[in-house]
């Protein structure tokens, strides 16, 4: 029986690594790699022998015959990727190590044997700071530690090291979070030492933490929200995305009493896969959160809040929308919610009926479509409900002292959405990191493959270093790029050579850490 990869999948591509029989596509040397929305297992190859699945670190891989009821499609959704016309694009489907090998054990052609990295004999170890414990960070120290000497200094301004997976990652999506299980047996490490609630650019400069080091690594994030660049997003009651994830995350700078959810409606603005998270827990049953990891406040509140109805609200058409279709899909299987289309406009139904199997838009055929009565109150139908309403743009946030409505635009002209709470996740954005350049257009570190631009023996990785997209798995390739970069760097003799050592930087520490 086969195996099957699932929703969860986060494409770093470790189980490809394992693979023997080499039945796991796209590779990373595919060139649909980074761009499909997970990876996929071909049953007419797999050999049922499971590396793939002790391998993943976000527990995405399932035998067939035990897929649960939610997941079953998975198996259908596999083995279509290996059907003609079962790409997600041209340049997928013409990928040659996806063609037959003809008659023999792999199934399928393996390609030439690559050494990316050539290091010499004598090649010493060397002192490198990690800037921040979210994965694109964890990846970059984890490269370092399992192939070269060298000892790393793992620094994070928060006092629990995690990043993105502890503080990003819906509660209910246990799974994901366990890729945070893989990284933290790297805190332990012999030549890792770790500091928790350090913030360079406050504690230490980053001219100090460069003199302590061969080579400084930035894996900061994006730690802010992009704007709408409307009247009223400043308004009580219209909070961030970003804000609302790290709520129920705990995030110790988010004040317990940050978010109020004594609305009945909710305008999420924005369809990207944040914005299905934050719509997932507001209708979710509290019961069925209280098993995980979600905040004691957050939790609480849920029980008290009188959300009913969480409208998605987006700009561009369903065909066009952000989020992936494996998202959209775990929504149809939330006990005692409906799903409905607001088909206010004749665009939107005409994409969905005319959407292939593969696109996104396809997804939404089957549920209900009705042009929605905004004057009646969510809570009239007696169950909860997400709304998805497209070719809609926000242009204002109606209100007094608190929220009471969203302005939109859309082909029927402006119409007021009431909501008492207004959720912007359209994206993430970079914030200037003290000692580096920073490009307000993009929000990101101005860098060549890794290097800084202008900053010898500096190095940045992750969202700071090619903007805000791409999942946790997108920061392996990303981090192999930018370790590459360092070691080439420091093969060629242009590190700068520190001043201090392991020891003075420790002493430093020790008089700054608040």
């Amino acid at each position: 029986m086969a195996f099957a990869i699932t929703q969860t999948c986060c494409s770093d591509a470790t189980c490809v690594s394992v693979c023997p029989v080499n039945c796991i596509h796209p590779t990373p040397e595919e060139r649909a790699f980074g761009s499909t929305e997970m990876l996929h297992i071909d049953p007419r190859s797999c050999i049922d022998c499971g590396a793939c699945a002790d391998a993943c670190p976000v527990d995405a891989v399932f035998p067939v015959d035990r897929l649960p009821d939610t997941q079953r499609e998975y198996a259908r959704i596999n083995a279509a990727y290996f059907e003609p016309g079962g790409a997600d694009s041209e340049e997928d489907a013409e990928t040659p190590a996806r063609e037959a090998a003809g008659p023999g054990p792999n199934f399928h052609a393996w390609g030439e044997p690559a050494f990316d990295r050539v290091l010499p004999p004598d090649f010493g170890p060397l002192r490198v700071a990690v800037v921040g414990t979210g994965p694109a960070g964890m990846y970059a120290a984890k490269d370092l530690l399992l192939h070269t000497r060298a000892e790393v200094t793992l620094i994070d301004r928060l006092p629990v090291a995690g990043g993105l997976v502890r503080y990003g990652v819906a509660p209910d999506h246990p799974a994901t979070r366990k890729v945070g299980e893989t990284f933290a047996r790297f805190h332990t490490h012999p030549r890792v030492r770790m500091y928790l609630g350090l913030d360079v650019g406050t504690d230490v400069t980053a001219e100090e933490l460069a003199a302590h080091h061969d080579a400084v690594i930035y894996a900061v994030g994006a730690a802010t929200d992009r704007r709408l660049g409307v009247p009223g997003e400043e308004r009580p009651g219209c909070v961030s995305a970003t804000t609302f994830v790290a709520w129920y995350n705990a995030h110790p700078e988010v004040a317990p009493d940050a978010v109020g959810l004594s609305a009945e409606r909710v305008v999420v603005i924005g369809n990207g896969n944040v914005a299905l998270d934050v719509a997932r827990i507001l209708v979710s049953d509290p019961e069925t959160l209280a098993g995980t990891q979600i905040a004691g406040h957050a939790l609480a509140e849920l029980r008290r809040g009188t959300v009913r109805e969480v409208v998605v609200l987006g700009r561009r058409g369903p065909q066009h929308a952000a989020y992936t279709r494996s998202e959209l899909r775990a929504l149809r299987h939330l006990p005692g919610v409906d799903l409905v289309v607001d088909d206010h406009d004749p665009r939107i139904g005409a994409a969905i009926d005319a959407a292939a199997p593969r696109d996104k838009a396809a997804v939404l055929r089957g549920l209900a479509r009705e042009t929605v009565d905004w004057s009646l109150s969510p809570g009239a139908g007696g169950r909860r409900r997400i709304v998805f309403r497209f070719l809609s743009a926000p242009v204002e946030v109606c209100g007094g002292e608190d929220t009471r409505a969203v302005r939109v635009t859309g082909g029927t002209g402006d119409l007021e959405i009431p909501a008492g709470l207004a959720l912007r996740a359209v994206g993430y954005r970079g914030v200037p990191q003290e000692g580096l350049p920073f490009d307000e257009t993009t929000g990101t570190v101005p860098n060549e493959r890794g290097r800084v631009t202008g900053r010898p023996g500096a190095y940045v990785v992750g969202w700071s270093k090619r903007g805000p997209s791409g999942g946790i798995g997108a920061n392996r390739a990303c981090a192999a790029e930018t370790v590459g970069s360092l070691l080439a760097d420091a093969v060629a003799g242009t590190l700068p050579a520190p001043a201090g050592g392991p020891k003075a930087f420790r002493r430093l520490v020790r008089r700054r850490r608040r």
